[in-house]
This record gives C-alpha cells, sequence and structure tokens, in this order.
C-alpha cells in the first residue's frame, strides 16, 4: 500500500448541530480523537486536522469560510511537504466509522475512490487532485473531476459513513449505553 497521511475536516460551523462537532463526546472520547485514533489504526503516516487547532497536528483553512475543498486542498499542500503523496479524508462528524468501513477505500487503486453519493470518507492520490480546484468548489465536485472510483455503499455503514450532522442523527450512531448518559 502507498503511504499515507489523514486529513480531518474540522473546519465548519455545526449550525445544524448546535455546537461544535469535533468536541463532541462520544462514549468518553471527543470525535477528533476517535477519528485521529482510526486513521492512525488503518496506517496513515501522519493525520492532520484541517481547520481548527483541537490540540492535535493541524493546518488551519486557506480563509475563513473557505468550505471543505480548501480545507483538502490546504491539508494536501501540508502532506505533499511531508512527502505524502496520498490522503485518507475523513469528516469529524463521523466517529464512529470502522477500519473495515475504510479498507475498500484505502485498496482503492490510483486515482482513490469514495462511496457512491458521499463525498466523505475518501481516499486521493494528491496527484489527481484539479489544478483548478478552487475553494468555493462543493466535494462531489471535487470527487468527479478527480476521477475517483464510486464504490456501492454497504448498507450496513451507510448510517456510520453520513456521520451525525444533526444531535437526532448522533442519537442513533451512539451505543445505547451512551445515549442513556448524553
Amino acid at each position: 500500500m502507498i503511504p499515507f497521511g489523514a486529513l480531518i475536516l474540522t473546519g465548519g460551523g455545526s449550525r445544524r448541530m448546535g455546537r461544535d462537532k469535533a468536541g463532541l463526546d462520544w462514549g468518553g472520547a471527543r470525535a477528533v480523537d476517535l477519528v485521529a485514533d482510526l486513521a492512525r489504526a488503518v496506517g496513515a503516516r501522519q493525520v492532520l486536522t484541517v481547520g481548527a487547532d483541537l490540540g492535535l497536528p493541524f493546518v488551519p483553512d486557506p480563509e475563513p469560510g473557505s468550505g471543505p475543498v480548501g480545507g483538502v486542498l490546504a491539508g494536501a499542500a501540508a502532506l505533499r511537504e511531508a512527502g505524502l503523496t496520498r490522503a485518507l479524508i475523513l469528516a469529524v462528524d463521523a466517529p464512529t466509522l470502522t477500519a473495515a468501513d475504510l479498507a475498500p477505500l484505502l485498496a482503492a487503486p490510483a486515482p482513490g475512490a469514495a462511496f457512491a453519493g458521499l463525498p466523505l470518507p475518501m481516499v486521493l492520490n494528491l496527484s489527481a487532485l484539479p489544478a483548478d480546484a478552487h475553494l468555493g468548489w462543493p466535494l462531489r465536485r471535487l470527487v468527479e473531476r478527480a476521477g475517483l472510483l464510486a464504490l456501492v455503499v454497504p448498507v450496513e455503514a451507510e448510517a456510520r459513513l453520513r456521520g451525525a450532522n444533526t444531535p437526532q442523527e448522533r442519537e442513533r450512531l451512539l451505543p445505547s449505553a451512551d445515549r442513556k448518559r448524553s
């Protein structure tokens, strides 16, 4: 497998959640820490948060409100500087993902892959980033223009892959013991 780094997108406003998703407690750990631990567990050589300083190595957004593609571009530049050519790109709002959920992405050939209809998580060869990509692009355009393979979404993983953008989605993803405490 090609050595890769991981980017955890953390710069969103969390408007639908009503509070910062990165710091939400998921069974005794912050969402960002769970996602970072998963990235390391699947082999990421470097793990960066993009958009917010959460006590982990991070890259700031290129400008406020630059959107997720701005974060991907800033993170990709940092990974290139570290000598990496491939990235696993994760959303901080998907802390219940498993290594098995990410395995098909990590096994995908160049230029990388995402699940059909879900721009995150994705694996991307940094050389596949379109030269004309810019901050305002939606992630779906980046996935399409990079030529990423669209993988079938496993039914049993769909909720984990979509993550939690609202308190209701978070409630559905929390293990039952943690629901009683939250």
